[in-house]
């Protein structure tokens, strides 16, 4: 018999698997948090910081940091769709192995390209570079010339109006391969290292065994879902997203949501009550994960949030969000001098007293992750359009 579940159920179940509504204990380590969500996106570092702290009560952005540079039990590093996230450490090995058995595409000439033993020779060169080091990428690419020779520095590579080092093309292969991942800032500059600093017996994970621990921790957190759902959020060929569900189905169970098929883990069924979530008053930072790996975008986002908190292609996480019982219902942004931190939220709707005041308690409460004092602007209530 195939299971019927709604929408608004799946979505509370996702709200409390990633420790939204309510928040998890005082207790928590951030790397369970990173672990249960496949990861926060750290792109933006601070953003990353507020995404991981509001989900354990008590948390400010000391404590991920301190998990994160001093206790080493997160790191910093090539996540789904090649961005940069939060993982917990413990976790490389299973990461390193899924994404590296996705397909790459190569966008480059073959005047440009790597061969596939420069490409070895590189990712080798990066391991030695940053064995014992923390180099921003301009001491990398002095480093990878002076190991494999001046070709690796061939100005050839377009990126951002500019043309990069060769060599720079295998920076993604590295971190698949676990030598590479990110340093502490040296100031305002990116640095890179090597993962087996802190994890000295790394090796990847077998690839079938990490391939289907990611899909069933993806449906665990954002599930149900389906094949295509999972391609968007890892950044894999929807062709292949297929048949690894297809490969792995075994520890698999397909439901009946709202009327499409869609997956959770192998008897993951189980659905809280819908009224579970009322009156939850979220404010989510940039790419959030639970916005991102989210579907449907049109529930999610009903409206006019999809037009105001959505790229004109879709895209979610660019805009921080307004949360009403779990459904995007306007964006914030935030002005930081000193410790006073202004929150200003602009909501798609009139806020209830009691919304406002819950409101109210989320920026205060990032006030305190942030380590400052943060003040409510209540701005116009949006009407659609960009910002």
């Amino acid at each position: 018999m195939t299971h019927e579940v709604s929408w608004s159920a799946a979505n509370v179940r996702r709200l409390q698997r990633h420790a939204l509504h309510p928040p998890a204990s005082q207790a928590t380590d951030p790397a369970e948090i990173a672990a249960v969500i496949c990861g926060a996106h750290a792109q933006v570092l601070s953003a990353a910081e507020l995404s991981l702290a509001l989900r354990i009560q008590a948390a400010t952005r000391t404590t991920i940091r301190q998990a994160l540079w001093d206790d080493h039990r997160l790191i910093k590093a090539h996540g789904p769709r090649g961005t940069v996230h939060l993982l917990a450490t413990e976790d490389l090995p299973i990461w390193t192995a899924a994404l590296y058995a996705i397909p790459a595409h190569n966008p480059f000439p073959d005047d440009v390209r790597l061969t596939p033993a420069q490409a070895e020779a590189i990712v080798d060169a990066i391991g030695q570079a940053l064995e014992n080091a923390e180099l921003t990428i301009d001491e990398l690419d002095r480093a990878i010339v002076d190991l494999v020779g001046p070709w690796a520095g061939d100005r050839v590579m377009p990126a951002f109006q500019d043309l990069w080092p060769r060599w720079r093309q295998a920076v993604g292969m590295a971190a698949h391969r676990g030598v590479l991942c990110f340093g502490p800032n040296k100031g305002r500059r990116v640095t890179y290292t090597n993962p087996r600093r802190w994890l000295p017996a790394f090796r990847p994970a077998p690839e079938d065994d990490a391939i289907q621990t990611v899909i069933t921790r993806y449906l665990y957190a954002y599930g149900p879902a389906t094949p295509q759902q999972f391609a968007q959020w890892i950044g894999a060929p929807p062709a292949w997203a297929n048949d690894q569900f297809e490969r792995h189905t075994r520890k698999l169970t397909k439901i009946n949501l709202e009327g499409t098929s869609a997956w959770v883990a192998d008897r993951d069924t189980d659905m809280p009550a819908e009224e579970d979530v009322e009156g939850s008053v979220l404010l989510l930072p940039y790419f959030d994960a639970y916005v991102v790996g989210s579907h449907p975008r049109d529930r999610l986002f009903p409206g006019q949030a999809a037009t105001r908190a959505l790229t004109p292609s879709g895209q979610a996480g660019n805009y921080p969000v307004l949360l009403i019982d779990g459904m995007v219902a306007g964006v914030w942004h935030q002005r930081r001098s000193g410790r006073r931190i202004d929150v200003t939220v602009e909501p798609l709707i009139r806020l209830a007293s009691k919304q406002r005041r819950t409101l109210e308690a989320q920026v205060e409460r990032i006030g305190t992750i942030l380590e400052g004092q943060a003040r409510l602007t209540i701005g116009t209530v949006t009407t659609g359009g960009h910002a």
